[in-house]
């Protein structure tokens, strides 16, 4: 019994590498998107926001099943307890990345990034992206130095966060630079990329948590 149990548990570590996988390439591809204004990447990751969604569905059926046939105690439940936390919180982490395809997407032809953000943008997708890479990395090893740098990762998101604010209302920033619709596309990407980061946080802590015991506080939180 055992030793099947073992094997559950594996299966709903596989399913969760698996969606931070499928996550890594939305984010990636969404980004691609943005830039590029490449109407059917957009699409394609907006599509593939499914699959992420059926495998948290899975994972989630999978951990109430050993939770009601195995009645794990002590570690066990808080693997599966925090298994079934990080699927949502990667399933969330895919959401995401389908909002930033979707504004890709309804930009087309044009791009939602005017030149004079394109740069600081560049630097938030490479910070995401890096999140998004670490988040499988972790997931797949379990290494506490790399669960650090996963929240140093999001420390450089939150910091070019706040430059997004400080391009589109800096006294001295031409009025003009910016026509509203693409003042909400800065501000709603950047949001999104900041809580893509949130999220990294969110399974670093978990990890850290099951490999050492150590609780990580969190000042920004995840929303």
């Amino acid at each position: 019994m055992r030793e099947i149990f073992q094997q559950e548990l594996e299966q709903v570590a596989d399913d969760l590498a698996a969606m931070a996988s499928l996550v890594r390439t939305a984010m990636q591809d969404a980004t691609t998107a943005l830039f590029t204004q490449d109407l059917e990447l957009a699409e394609t990751v907006i599509e593939r926001d499914r699959r992420i969604d059926a495998l948290q569905d899975g994972v989630d059926q999978q951990c109430v099943t050993l939770l009601a046939r195995q009645q794990p105690v002590a570690t066990d439940l808080r693997v599966v307890v925090s298994a079934m936390r990080m699927s949502s919180t990667i399933e969330r982490m895919g959401d995401l990345a389908r909002h930033i395809a979707s504004i890709a997407r309804g930009r087309f032809p044009d791009p939602a990034l005017p030149p004079l953000a394109e740069p600081l943008f560049r630097s938030i997708a490479d910070a995401a992206n890096a999140v998004a890479s670490d988040v499988v990395d972790l997931l797949e090893s379990r290494d506490v130095e790399l669960a650090h740098r996963v929240m140093a990762d999001d420390d450089e998101l939150d910091r070019l966060h706040q430059e997004t604010f400080r391009i589109i209302l800096s006294p001295s920033a031409d009025a003009t630079a910016f026509t509203p619709q693409q003042i909400v596309d800065i501000t709603l990407l950047g949001r999104y990329f900041e809580r893509f980061g949130d999220h990294g946080t969110s399974v670093a802590r978990r990890i850290l948590f099951l490999v050492t015991g150590e609780t990580v506080s969190s000042t920004a939180g995840v929303r």
